[in-house]
């Protein structure tokens, strides 16, 4: 049996079906706050207000990042938004089934990246992931090896700052998976499907944006 079944898959048919029940209404009474602000919340007030949101990727994203890892079998994953740590089980179960690597993840939120340790903890596969609280252009501008996976789960205005961060430990044919597509920046867009990557958008979830780093 692999690890995606057993207690992980348990594990992760709970905290989805617990995300489908909370987040609307926790995102409605975010979308209601952030209405009466004179300007637009960034990172770190929007990470605030969806505090108690999951915003897991959807299951299918989940399947093609288990699938992903097992067949690149990268050395080091890193995601940008860990949150509750649904996507990190995905990836850190495909792992555990390589029997090799580890996931550095990212969270700007306290509350969420202990969500996501405890999450972790009870599906077995907390040995496999170190989760780094703070601003993610600060937090994996140090990493301890060559990139193999990227999964961009953040703010998406962040994900090209983050990106070009993290270009330089980007290994040759390393994969870059870019969740939400409908909601990516243009010049996101624009940069990975520019010189330097092959890219294309996938029809999963919402869509997601694949691309593999050339050289």
């Amino acid at each position: 049996m692999t690890a995606l079944g057993g207690r992980v898959a348990a594990l992760l048919r709970r905290l989805e079906d617990d995300a489908g029940r909370r987040d609307p209404a926790v995102m409605e009474r975010a979308y209601a706050a952030a209405a009466g602000r004179p300007a637009p919340p960034g990172p770190r007030e929007a990470a605030e207000l969806c505090a108690d949101a999951a915003l897991p990727v959807h299951p299918g994203v989940g399947r093609f990042l288990y699938q992903l890892v097992r067949t690149v079998r990268p050395a080091l994953v890193v995601e940008f938004g860990t949150s509750f740590g649904i996507s990190t089980i995905y990836l850190a179960a495909a792992l555990r089934d390589n029997g090799t690597g580890r996931v550095v993840g990212s969270e700007l939120h306290p509350g969420k990246a202990a969500r996501a340790a405890a999450h972790l903890a009870e599906a077995g596969l907390a040995d496999l992931v170190e989760i780094r609280v703070g601003d993610a252009a600060e937090e994996l501008a140090d990493l301890p090896e060559p990139v193999g996976v990227l999964l961009l789960d953040g703010w998406k205005e962040l994900y090209l700052p983050v990106l070009r961060v993290l270009e330089p430990a980007l290994r040759p044919g390393a994969c870059v998976v870019s969740d939400n597509l409908p909601m990516l920046p243009p010049e996101f867009l624009e940069h990975v499907r520019g010189d330097g990557y092959v890219s294309q958008p996938l029809e999963l979830g919402e869509g997601i944006e694949f691309s593999v780093r050339a050289g």
